[in-house]
């Protein structure tokens, strides 16, 4: 997911669900476009699952 703030420039954060929850990582860099903070989401939420990062 991707936001733009009031800076111009657009915030990251990922959602991972595990069973019947969902967990919310508000990522700390920001972008200059949406499109690159979407990839850097993706990677994080792939990373954090692969490395079993959700405790």
């Amino acid at each position: 997911m991707t936001k733009l703030t009031d800076t111009g420039q657009y915030a990251a954060s990922v959602s991972i669900r595990r069973g019947m929850h969902d967990r919310v990582f508000r990522l700390i860099p920001r972008f200059d476009s949406a499109a690159r903070a979407a990839r850097y989401a993706l990677m994080q939420g792939r990373h954090f699952v692969l490395n079993n990062q959700l405790a």
